[in-house]
């Protein structure tokens, strides 16, 4: 009785929410309606009312963006018997129709998002068996020396953690190879790494044949593993001691549980916070998944696997034979297979490792362009919404991430759209300068308060529509090409221990110069046209207004693509610890002020310190987070600065071998604690009108130093050209 109740209730509300979007009114009524519904909405923002006056805003905003599909679908579409009119016409409102849908189900799922969970580090637990898999193909030896080191020092019972190191890199097809110089290469990494292992307590595994990518591996080290419980980490993403402690507690609560996901935090910044020096101000892209989305499918029990930073349930994994091998996002794929089987998912929202993130732009393509490739094999060989085993709302969740990642298609069509009226006068969109202010402002302006609603400190405002814009460009041959063979996409993986080391503009940069060019003349053009055709003027200011806006992400793409120098991929992480400073036999007081992969900057608090040289070898005495006896790093010195009684070290590490990884792993990654700080710190919303003025500058600034940089490398070629010439 109760569920027909709520049935009739919701389908009189949704006839009530029918008939206001499609009363006619006339243009003064929408102007006024639509301006009041603006108003209410940045009230309840700026009374930062939350709970059911958030909902409130939001269901204005809806009946808002309703209407305005209801004036686009009934007036605005060119006649059909104009097809150079229409099909551009058509195409644009499909591109419109997507965004709108992807709002609604973004509304549907983190409009309410679950609340951070818990901590468990407190609670009594039994201790299952957990085997932990640390895939690799071509990583550093340092790199996964700091990560195999950090996985071994996670606080758990030594009888109950095996720590597995899985080499694709040294299998022994690659030791066969016909390539004299891959199998070589292969046959010196099975050894070092083999010997790598031993020394840290670590099993070393690889395998015949490089088939099914990672996936395959992973299901290679099921073969020969044991444990209860497998937690996955990238050869990249080391753990903290309490990543354990925080997650295996959950699998006794719920017997049907197969995930348990983290964050992915990263260290380093990717190449747009790097090139735009925003790393250390504004929340990282990957912030409004993890910290809002991952929230609201966790909601929907929908969290899926992303690849690390996780534990899985081995019964759960061998009831669909192991991690799922037909997409190229293996992650999503495996989840999809054991949500629709009936197994249950928990995400924690708590950074418990930290990563690297691609440090050049043309990686950072390669990695997007390989989840944007494998969704889409999702999407065709699973498709989520006729999945059997799932909810409702699961079905949604998962389209919403499969289908995120066709924004290309919109993204390009926006881009280009007002070119086709201000270049070739095609009438794509029949409205006049009034229409466009009533309904197509007041939706984009709604559409924006939306978004600050949903995210809010998680993602300032244009930053959403820049990443998409940079990836658009590259992403849409991807996605097409997947979209033609979706057999053919293998998986790449993505380098992620680059260094930049001398200022350049992205081999891929090209594209972005082009299409800054094209929409500069579009822009003059749209000035010549205001004054040579006043008499619709109006139109013209209004498509030559989203010119701009293009413009101006266009522009600050131009800063994207140039690569700023850095001697590093890795950042310094503050610490502020204790420590002692050994030189020379003698030791004295100091503090560890921050850290890196690669050293650390100290503070040395003695009066009868002696000037060391930048090469002076040296150690460092510390308390490890695991308590026990203080231990011994040693280090060279750097860089050296005094000032009064305290003297700054900049010291690099020298490991004396694998075991000293144990305690640069205990520096940067043994706790979790800092990693919440700092992603706190960056976490502040600078609202709609702030944050648009702070895009705007940052836009006209990376502009100039975009095209700096592409004079430079066209006077570089110039004269080397002219050098070439001159030896002929």
């Amino acid at each position: 009785m109760r569920k027909a109740r709520s049935i009739i209730l919701w389908a009189v509300i949704a006839v009530c929410v029918i008939g206001l979007i499609t009363l006619p009114v006339n243009l003064q009524t929408q102007l006024i309606a639509s301006t009041a519904v603006v108003s209410l909405m940045a009230i309840i923002k700026i009374l930062k009312a939350d709970g059911v006056w958030r909902l409130i805003a939001l269901a204005f905003g809806t009946a808002i963006v309703l209407r305005y599909v209801y004036w686009r679908t009934t007036e605005t579409l060119p006649p059909i018997n104009q097809p150079e009119n229409f099909i551009p016409g058509l195409l644009l409102y499909l591109a419109e129709i997507y965004s709108v849908m992807m709002l609604a189900l973004s509304l549907f799922i983190v409009a309410m998002p679950l609340p951070p969970r818990p901590s468990r580090l407190t609670e009594k637990k039994r201790y299952p068996s957990v085997d932990v898999f640390v895939p690799s193909y071509n990583e550093d030896v340092t790199l996964l020396t700091n990560t195999l080191a950090a996985a071994k020092a996670m606080d758990y019972p030594d009888d109950k953690l095996t720590v597995w190191l899985l080499d694709d890199g040294g299998t022994l097809q690659k030791q066969n190879s016909p390539d004299v110089r891959e199998a070589e290469a292969a046959i010196a990494r099975n050894q070092i790494l083999s010997s790598l292992c031993r020394e840290l307590g670590v099993n070393y595994l690889t395998r015949s044949r490089n088939e099914h990518a990672k996936a395959g591996n992973l299901n290679n080290g099921l073969k020969h593993s044991k444990g209860e419980l497998i937690a996955v980490f990238d050869a990249d993403h080391a753990p903290a001691r309490d990543f354990l402690l925080e997650t295996v507690g959950y699998f006794e609560d719920d017997p049907k549980l197969f995930l348990v996901q983290t964050p992915h935090f990263f260290i380093n910044p990717d190449p747009l916070e790097r090139n735009l020096r925003t790393f250390d101000r504004m929340p990282s892209e990957n912030e409004m998944f993890y910290g809002i989305i991952q929230r609201g499918l966790d909601k929907w029990n929908a969290a899926f696997f992303c690849g690390s930073a996780a534990v899985l349930c081995r019964r759960a994994l061998e009831t669909t034979e192991g991690f799922s091998g037909i997409s190229i996002t293996e992650d999503c794929e495996t989840a999809l297979a054991l949500h629709s089987a009936g197994w249950n998912s928990v995400y924690v929202d708590k950074p418990l490792i930290a990563g690297l993130q691609p440090a050049t732009f043309a990686s950072f393509i390669g990695q997007r362009s390989r989840w944007a490739q494998g969704m889409m094999q999702i999407l065709r060989f699973r498709f989520p919404l006729l999945k059997s085993g799932l909810s409702l709302p699961q079905r949604l969740c998962y389209m919403s991430s499969t289908l995120f990642w066709l924004f290309p298609f919109p993204r390009t069509i926006f881009l280009f759209a007002p070119l086709c009226y201000l270049l070739f006068d095609l009438q794509i969109f029949t409205a006049s300068g009034g229409e466009f202010l009533a309904y197509t402002l007041a939706y984009m302006l709604v559409n924006l308060m939306m978004q600050n609603y949903l995210y809010g400190s998680f993602r300032w405002p244009w930053i959403s529509e820049l990443y998409e814009y940079m990836q658009t460009v590259h992403l849409l041959p991807a996605v097409i090409s997947v979209m033609i063979n979706p057999r053919k996409p293998t998986f790449k993986v993505t380098a992620k221990d680059e260094s930049v080391a001398v200022s350049r503009l992205s081999e891929i940069s090209r594209p972005f110069f082009v299409i800054f060019a094209a929409l500069t003349i579009a822009l003059g053009v749209a000035i010549y046209r205001v004054y040579s055709e006043p008499y619709k003027a109006d139109v013209t200011l209004v498509v030559g207004g989203w010119n701009l806006l293009n413009l101006i992400f266009a522009g600050c793409a131009l800063g994207v693509v140039s690569e700023r120098g850095e001697r590093s991929s890795s950042r310094r992480i503050k610490v502020r610890r204790r420590c002692e400073f050994g030189m020379g036999g003698t030791w004295h007081a100091a503090s560890i002020e921050d850290v890196s992969v690669g050293g650390a900057r100290l503070q040395v608090f003695s009066r009868e310190l002696s000037q060391p040289d930048v090469t002076t070898e040296a150690e460092i005495r510390f308390q490890p987070h695991g308590g026990g006896e203080p231990v011994k790093l040693p280090l060279v010195v750097r860089h050296v600065e005094v000032s009064g009684d305290v003297t700054t070290l900049g010291c690099q590490y020298r490991p004396k071998g694998p075991l000293d990884h144990r305690w640069i792993a205990d520096l940067i990654f043994a706790n979790s604690t800092q990693w919440a700080e700092f992603q706190q710190s960056r976490r502040r919303n600078p609202g709609l009108v702030r944050g648009t003025i702070w895009f705007l500058w940052l836009s006209i600034y990376q502009t100039q130093r975009g095209l700096i940089y592409f004079l430079r490398g066209m006077a570089g070629k110039k004269n080397k050209n002219l050098g070439r010439g001159s030896i002929q």
